[in-house]
């Protein structure tokens, strides 16, 4: 038996310390929890997807009475992105959420679907994205990718 570790790379930033160009994504993200539908959990979540061309789309939370059938905000704005332009990569994608009307001290993660979904965004245009989580105590800036949120990626190879 073998024991293995897998390492994530990640820094922690103050926004202040962050390139101009950073600050201006989570903006658009923190901004966009304005357009979030939360009348359930209260938990209020924008993402803001930089694409290849310097266009910059967003996307929110949208919760259903029936639970299952809502949407996060990282996946509503990566599948606008693949609609919107479908031959564009996302080079970089910021979250920010509010409750209450707070931002969280602490960076919230994607959950897993929006995970494996980022995945194939980047599979998709053979490119990672650069992550920025949000949190007014620091932003987690995340250079290598999704692989360093989800290192056991299940991808189309699996389906060969």
């Amino acid at each position: 038996m073998k024991s293995l570790t897998h390492t994530c790379h990640y820094l922690l930033c103050d926004y202040d310390e962050l390139p101009e160009a950073d600050r201006h994504l989570i903006d658009a993200a923190k901004l966009a929890t304005e357009h979030s539908y939360a009348p359930y959990s209260h938990f209020h979540v924008g993402a803001a997807a930089l694409l290849a061309d310097g266009t910059v789309l967003t996307g929110t939370n949208q919760e259903n009475a029936a639970y299952p059938s809502g949407l996060c905000a990282e996946r509503t704005t990566l599948f606008y992105a693949g609609s919107s332009h479908p031959d564009t990569p996302v080079v970089a994608l910021a979250i920010a959420a509010h409750t209450d009307g707070h931002f969280t001290p602490t960076p919230i993660a994607p959950c897993g679907a929006c995970r494996q979904v980022m995945l194939e965004a980047e599979k998709r245009h053979h490119h990672p994205i650069r992550i920025l989580l949000y949190g007014t105590e620091g932003t987690y800036l995340i250079e290598g990718g999704t692989t360093e949120l989800l290192p056991f990626t299940f991808d189309a190879s699996f389906l060969e």
